[in-house]
């Protein structure tokens, strides 16, 4: 069953040898992320035990003293705590993805992003900087403006969405220096907390995903390094490994926390059908209504697809097959069919369990709204069909974009 992959054992490992989240630490979560979502608070105590047991290293080489998960590896470890806290593995996606895309800037030769192998394993957050009013092409474009100076570039600007707002010491960001030579040039720049002009602004009153106070951070002529640089690249230009990792990475493991949660769903709809009983039918519960079993037949069936997708494109992805140009269709692809399975997942989940769903504090209205927000992380509905509609096209690359 697809369920399977997803262990609830109390052991250091899961089935295929690596480390994984005790399942005491798990269940703790999931007592908590109820009052993380009432009262709109970040979820400092997750956080501290996750630290505690070197999660925010998990992707980390185990050389350099993390858990050594590959990107497949921590997929599935981050669909099983989303199982249990669906904010806190989303929040933890955007701290690790940061984590791979250095491990594969390394890949291709270049050690300059082994420092936040140390900082992971340091217990230390990073946050992702790229989403901006204005802006529907995250990471390719920007309205944050870079300036380059001595020993540095000079950022000015608004970032939006940015998870662990209470809690990140580095910050992911991004923005276009139009002036480079050449023409417009993207710079992605690690911003540190306590550099002067950085200020993070509490606006995270949200529908879903509420415990990720995901705050905005105003840049004003924030000054970064060279040695905070990650990577500087053409406009609208995605061949570089840092950003191939930045796609690869987030939309695998954010696919993997909607299908956790989609898990959930069907877990809690089962339980529901089981335990409901009803006068009109002769066996008493709910489970031996044809309607409702067709109704669990079709989560599973949505789940079970969106689940092969997203195994086949990580088995792909780690073992080196050459898609070529057709991997930016299949990891768009990827990340908009696990989204949308498991908001039908959802959806299913709360006619299955019936009017008690609505009330504040069921954990299936809570995953409703939680489900909600996986179509706002890049890319969306619009973007993924642009993007795979002009690859199949054979126009991806083609300019001006309409």
């Amino acid at each position: 069953m697809t369920n399977s992959m997803i262990t609830t054992s109390t052991s250091g490992t899961n089935g295929g040898g690596a480390r994984e989240i005790p399942v005491e630490l798990l269940e703790g979560f999931r007592a908590r992320a109820a009052a993380h979502d009432r009262d709109n608070t970040y979820f400092a105590d997750d956080l501290a035990e996750l630290r505690a047991i070197g999660y925010l290293a998990a992707a980390v080489p185990v050389e350099r003293g993390g858990w050594g998960l590959t990107l497949e590896e921590l997929a599935r470890s981050q669909r099983r705590l989303a199982r249990y806290a669906p904010a806190t593995a989303l929040a933890m996606t955007m701290h690790s993805y940061w984590i791979g895309v250095a491990s594969e800037v390394e890949r291709a030769g270049d050690r300059s992003l082994a420092w936040i192998h140390r900082e992971a394993v340091a217990g230390e957050v990073i946050a992702a900087g790229h989403a901006e009013a204005g802006n529907d092409l995250p990471v390719l474009m920007s309205t944050c403006r870079a300036r380059r100076v001595e020993g540095g570039y000079v950022l000015d600007g608004v970032k939006q969405f940015g998870s662990n707002g209470p809690a990140w010491k580095w910050l992911g960001a991004h923005a276009i220096d139009v002036e480079a030579p050449g023409g417009p040039h993207i710079v992605h720049a690690f911003v540190e907390r306590t550099s002067p002009g950085v200020r993070v602004v509490d606006t995270w009153d949200t529908l879903g995903m509420r415990p990720t106070q995901s705050h905005d951070t105003v840049l004003s002529d924030v000054f970064v390094p060279d040695d905070r640089i990650g990577c500087v690249a053409p406009a609208g230009d995605g061949s570089h490994p840092f950003l191939v990792g930045m796609t690869m990475w987030p939309l695998s493991l954010m696919a993997a926390v909607y299908l956790g949660i989609a898990d959930r769903a069907l877990e809690l709809a089962c339980e529901s059908a089981r335990r409901k009983k009803s006068v009109a039918i002769e066996r008493g519960a709910y489970a031996y209504n044809p309607f409702v079993q067709q109704q669990v037949a079709s989560m599973y069936l949505e789940l079970d697809a969106a689940s092969a997708v997203l195994e086949r494109f990580l088995q792909d992805w780690m073992s080196g097959v050459d898609h070529g140009a057709e991997w930016v269709s299949k990891v768009y692809s990827m990340k908009w069919r696990a989204v949308e399975a498991a908001k039908r997942v959802v959806d299913i989940a709360l006619d299955v369990s019936g009017g008690a769903g609505m009330f504040r504090g069921n954990e299936l209205e809570r995953l409703y709204r939680d489900v909600r927000c996986g179509g706002f992380h890049p890319a969306n509905d619009a973007l993924t069909h642009e993007m795979v509609g002009k690859a199949a096209l054979g126009i991806l690359g083609e300019q001006p974009r309409w």
